[in-house]
């Protein structure tokens, strides 16, 4: 799915040991515009994240811990490479992306041996781990916009990420609105926190949900496909 609040339009230095190639981030704005179009509904926010939003986004997830991180959505590949600034050099970022367009311009735009970019859909993330021989990660982050989408669809994401994640692992999603709160009480529960980044057009809501808390473990437990 894309998102362009993932695409960041402005110029940074490409992080250490990854290699961001210029001529095909100075076309991403066009090739995102033209995806925004194709797939509106797809879309969080037609602008780009801020640094303070990445920022908060890295923190919440914990990413300079994490080993193995998904990231549902990464568009044209700004936030992807913010992510990857932000994690070890031995980790492993999945960054999922439904349009195949978008999925070949982030593998070319960005060459990190941590990088795996998988052109699948967000309802199979134990699928394209899989598929990769990757484990449970320590944390799924997504600025995917639940506001847009069917019911049935983000409760199915939503049941993925869960499904996933390792048992001290989190789910970290950073929206404009609060549908993905409301849905994802019927999976996880209450959020460990929310905060509120109000140095991003929009300000954007920043929540967090553990796996290991009592209402995922509990809903984990009524799926029909864990039984």
């Amino acid at each position: 799915m894309s998102n362009p609040q993932r695409y960041t339009l402005r110029p940074r230095r490409s992080p250490k040991g990854s290699d961001s190639k210029p001529g095909l981030a100075k076309d991403a704005p066009v090739l995102f515009f033209k995806s925004f179009l194709e797939r509106p509904m797809e879309v969080g926010s037609i602008i780009p994240s801020s640094r303070f939003l990445e920022r908060r986004v890295a923190r919440n997830a914990g990413l300079d811990q994490a080993r193995i991180v998904v990231e549902l959505g990464p568009g044209t590949g700004g936030t992807t490479q913010a992510l990857l600034r932000s994690l070890r050099p031995d980790a492993t970022l999945l960054a999922i992306e439904i349009n195949p367009r978008l999925a070949k311009r982030v593998r070319e735009r960005i060459s990190d041996p941590r990088l795996i970019v998988h052109c699948g859909s967000a309802e199979n993330i134990p699928g394209a781990l899989a598929a990769h021989a990757l484990g449970a990660p320590d944390a799924v982050i997504s600025g995917i916009p639940f506001s847009t989408m069917p019911r049935p669809v983000a409760l199915a994401i939503l049941r993925s990420i869960r499904d996933c994640l390792a048992p001290t692992g989190c789910f970290v999603a950073y929206q404009v609105r609060d549908r993905v709160a409301v849905l994802a009480r019927q999976v996880f529960g209450k959020p460990s926190h929310m905060e509120l980044e109000v140095r991003n057009v929009p300000p954007m809501r920043v929540w967090r949900y553990d796996a290991g808390s009592s209402a995922a473990v509990a809903s984990a437990l009524r799926s029909p496909r864990l039984r």
